[in-house]
């Protein structure tokens, strides 16, 4: 049995705006599920309300951390300021779920592995799949995670400590920008973070597949109120209304010398 001193800590951080409480137990069973927990390690689930609480998680054995309004930003600003808490409160480890997504049993231990084997990772990315509204799971003909190739979903993300000084841009990329969050916080941590990430084996996250591309290439006809794909050209506009002033503050406030011009500059 490893000692107080020993057992690390890791906390799962899942915002949430009008979710049903049927998604909300989904992904809250799967956190409690994990394989693990205790005698190797101990996670915590921080559930954070981007501005319309639901009563009932004070008593649901996770923290629940109420935000006041909503910030319509795809839940950037309630995951940054959970992980700034977690920082903080000196967690080993920092992972994101979103509300109507769920994970494996096995998905911390998995990342953990991920990370024992490759000691120069500051982060972890692990591998997901597509699921549908039923809770089945598409074998999609196109891959389902992209690791390392421009795009990182949110929920994949497994953050150790090196990289604990980039989480604050969940709070400071503009509301603007927010509908490719996921895709700029990727170019964030690949150049801030010269090691490469450590890529997990197998797939432990399960994405609530809502876009009506997918299921078009799967040749399925989309579910009720699936969505286009968000398109860059909207950030790109809001991009080529800056004034020169303006663009170098958004530049700071992202952390990414972003241009006027498709897709995002990384440099």
């Amino acid at each position: 049995m490893l000692t107080n001193a020993q057992v690390k800590r890791f906390c799962l951080i899942t915002p949430y705006y009008k979710e049903s409480r049927d998604l909300l137990d989904r992904c809250l069973a799967s956190a409690r599920a994990q394989t693990g927990t205790g005698s190797r390690y101990e996670l915590d689930h921080i559930l954070v309300a981007d501005g319309f609480p639901q009563a009932w998680l004070d008593s649901a054995g996770v923290r629940h951390v109420r935000l006041d309004r909503a910030h319509g930003d795809y839940g950037n600003v309630a995951r940054g300021m959970a992980a700034l808490m977690a920082i903080a409160e000196k967690y080993d480890g920092i992972a994101f779920l979103d509300a109507d997504n769920w994970i494996d049993p096995d998905h911390v231990e998995t990342c953990l592995a991920a990370a024992a084997a490759d000691p120069a990772a500051a982060y972890v990315i692990a591998q997901r799949r597509f699921a549908r509204p039923d809770g089945t799971i598409m074998e999609t003909v196109i891959p389902a995670d992209m690791p390392y190739a421009g795009h990182v979903d949110t929920n994949c993300y497994f953050f150790l400590p090196a990289a604990f000084h980039l989480l604050n841009y969940w709070c400071t990329i503009p509301r603007e920008l927010s509908t490719h969050g996921d895709m700029l916080f990727f170019y964030i941590l690949k150049n801030r973070i010269a090691a490469a990430p450590a890529i997990t084996a197998k797939r432990t996250v399960n994405y609530l597949c809502t876009f009506e591309g997918i299921y078009l290439q799967q040749g399925e006809t989309p579910p009720p109120g699936a969505k286009p794909y968000v398109d860059w050209n909207r950030c790109n506009d809001w991009l080529n209304g800056l004034s020169d002033a303006d663009l170098l503050l958004v530049q700071n406030l992202s952390g990414l010398m972003l241009t006027r011009s498709i897709p995002v500059a990384a440099q």
